[in-house]
């Protein structure tokens, strides 16, 4: 099983590769709306700065991570070689404990196998929108996870 470790500045470029990736694969039918290098800027300024971010890693090798800010479960992705071996579940378990109130979070309402997977471990749909809200125009779901 891979380990778990607080992200550093020198893990940008390894974030912003399974963040592409991983959207790419689960997402495929989602508007892209910003460049690699504008994603590798907002992953270096602010997912590794002003978000707690942990990585699972094995050996050198970031295969997955999750940022959390204030109540909010922010990001949650992993390599797409790595889903369904149990590495989203350990990223889940890491942000539970680090936010141990509870956490809201929003998932795309097309992204069925993010939503079961959700599901699956406790949390509950809370809101709907129609997309307005979000960069992608993308209809949502906010789902809590509450201890």
């Amino acid at each position: 099983m891979p380990v778990l470790r607080s992200a550093a500045p020198a893990d940008a470029d390894a974030v912003t590769a399974v963040h592409l990736a991983s959207r790419a694969a689960a997402m495929p039918w989602l508007p892209v709306v910003h460049t690699p290098a504008e994603t590798r800027w907002w992953v270096e300024h602010v997912v590794l700065t002003q978000l707690r971010t942990w990585v699972a890693v094995s050996g050198d090798d970031v295969l997955g991570f999750v940022a959390v800010d204030d109540g909010r479960l922010e990001q949650l992705y992993l390599r797409p070689d790595r889903r369904r071996q149990g590495l989203g579940t350990l990223l889940f378990r890491q942000a539970q404990q680090a936010e141990p109130a509870g956490f809201t979070f929003a998932v795309f309402a097309r992204n069925a196998p993010a939503r079961a997977f959700y599901e699956r471990l406790g949390c509950r749909v809370v809101a709907r929108s129609d997309g307005r809200g979000n960069e992608e125009r993308e209809p949502d779901i906010t789902y809590a996870w509450r201890p």
